[in-house]
């Protein structure tokens, strides 16, 4: 996509860091790697997803696997303050249960509309839960053969940005929002694997 995503995230990386650093520090001084940072904020949103999701309870299901998705973040400030930038493990650990993280995500919203008989809705948010893999799975394997893969309309942090406020909004109360979301993340995951094989092709072409 054009819009600059590392320009953003530059911006907003120092007071996350600000904020996330106190915390950072007493799980440091515990002894709590970044490993371990990732296994919980993981762990919390499998259950928080597969939890509140089926119950219903979007709004605090949400909420919850926003806290929990943070852990993402404050990993990273772990690993520095502990005097480390990470390693070669901890970065296949982090995105493998990303992954996991992601397909709870959409298997709770998947049971959600599976106990109100929503057909329809389950086989959106079940392409939603497929494309986003292969979203990822596309980068991963064009990194894998030396290529470069950084486009598209939707990445894992819009996916779970649109996921997890139509939850919420409609947990909330705003009529159709939760379907709109699914509808929208469906078409847009769909564009952005299309995307990266076009991309993809285009390197291999040249070379």
């Amino acid at each position: 996509m054009a819009y600059d995503r590392t320009a953003m995230l530059k911006l907003l990386r120092p007071a996350v860091t600000r904020i996330m650093t106190p915390l950072a520090k007493a799980l440091v001084r515990l002894g709590i790697g970044p490993n371990v940072v990732t296994a919980i904020g993981t762990l919390g949103t499998v259950v928080s997803a597969l939890l509140f999701f089926p119950l219903g309870q979007l709004a605090w299901g949400s909420l919850a696997i926003t806290v929990f998705v943070l852990f993402d973040l404050l990993d990273g400030v772990v690993a520095r303050l502990g005097g480390g930038g990470g390693s070669t493990w901890g970065a296949f650990l982090d995105s493998t249960l990303d992954r996991v993280a992601d397909a709870a995500i959409f298997s709770g919203l998947i049971l959600y509309f599976v106990l109100r008989d929503d057909v329809l809705m389950v086989a959106v948010t079940l392409v939603c839960l497929v494309a986003g893999v292969l979203v990822s799975y596309a980068k991963a394997r064009a990194e894998g053969l030396g290529l470069t893969c950084d486009v598209g309309l939707a990445e894992r942090p819009e996916r779970l940005v649109v996921a997890l406020v139509a939850a919420c909004l409609s947990g909330l109360g705003v009529p159709y929002i939760l379907a709109v979301g699914m509808w929208v993340l469906a078409l847009a995951s769909a564009v952005t694997v299309v995307q990266r094989v076009v991309h993809v092709h285009r390197q291999t072409r040249k070379r």
